[in-house]
């Protein structure tokens, strides 16, 4: 298996993105990592910490799209930066997989434009894990792909969702709930209301009916759908658990488990490859866990699986 990082995305890159390449080379046994960015910059830091540079391959680039650039605008004018690169890499079959912490709308535009969404999907989304009291994960998403969704593109996530909670994190049966603003079947906006019967009728994934945002840490559910806005909204207001706590001096296991490093990165789920987002502000033990997560996916074989799912 061949898995591409992008080193030249992220706040602190290129640094970030090479020691954490090393971390996951520790743990990836017989797999190789593709390093596409600055080849120079990457060897300096490499020798800075005495780790031979032959343990990876390497695709130079002279570009690199910033954190604030138009998304298409920068993979059209921007043919030699990292991401574009690693896209193309990835059509090719030249990697089996590739992750970034650069531009999140440049890597959904890349994803869209070079390996593109699998036949039948509508729209791509991109998921989060949610950690749960009592032990255990769950997966939310959309957490920012699709601001606006239509019903069908909501039950189609409730599909993505239920089969990489099976095939990645082996929850047998994964139960769906979608997102809303009360338990009962004829709550919500108009969003909720039209996408609540399509779930309830499909036999698709295992749908379980409405939950609220107090459920979202419980045992309710494995799946939680809603669209890309509502997501990211509530992306970020848990990703600032694990800040406060630490400002209020506070300790809890639970409250660590938001720390946004411990899962490195977001799938892009519904594309003809596996993708991983990672956040703009990756350490190397968060680029460490995108690494792994990309392993993961290709391992698991989950774009076969949604291929034919939507078949």
């Amino acid at each position: 298996m061949k898995i591409g990082l992008d080193i030249m995305g992220g706040d602190y890159a290129p640094k970030a993105a090479v020691l954490g390449a090393i971390e996951a080379y520790k743990v990836l046994s017989d797999h190789t990592l593709v390093l596409i960015g600055d080849k120079e910059a990457a060897l300096s830091i490499l020798r800075e910490n005495d780790f031979n540079p032959d343990k990876f391959e390497y695709v130079h680039t002279t570009e690199v799209i910033g954190m604030g650039e138009h998304p298409t605008k920068a993979v059209v004018q921007k043919p030699d930066s990292s991401i574009s690169v690693g896209f193309k890499l990835l059509k090719e079959g030249q990697i089996d997989a590739f992750s970034s912490a650069g531009n999140t709308g440049a890597m959904l535009v890349g994803s869209m434009f070079s390996v593109k969404a699998i036949p039948g999907i509508l729209r791509p989304a991109i998921t989060t894990i949610v950690p749960r009291v009592k032990g255990g994960i769950g997966i939310l998403l959309d957490v920012g792909a699709n601001a606006d969704c239509k019903p069908e593109v909501l039950l189609q996530f409730g599909v993505l969702g239920s089969l990489m909670a099976q095939h990645v994190y082996g929850i047998e049966n994964p139960r769906v709930a979608l997102m809303n603003i009360g338990e009962e079947e004829e709550k919500g906006n108009l969003l909720c209301q039209a996408t609540y019967p399509l779930m309830k009728e499909t036999s698709q994934f295992n749908f379980i009916g409405n939950a609220e945002g107090r459920d979202l840490f419980g045992d309710m559910a494995d799946v939680f759908v809603c669209d890309g806005f509502t997501g990211n909204i509530i992306l970020k207001l848990a990703e600032s658990f694990y800040v406060i706590t630490r400002k209020k001096g506070l300790k809890d296991d639970f409250f660590d488990r938001f720390n946004y490093e411990q899962y490195g990165g977001s799938p892009i789920l519904g594309v003809n490859a596996p993708v991983i987002v990672g956040h703009g502000i990756s350490s190397p033990e968060a680029i460490k866990n995108m690494v792994l997560l990309s392993k993961d996916m290709v391992e698991s074989e989950l774009v076969a699986k949604m291929t034919k799912a939507f078949q």
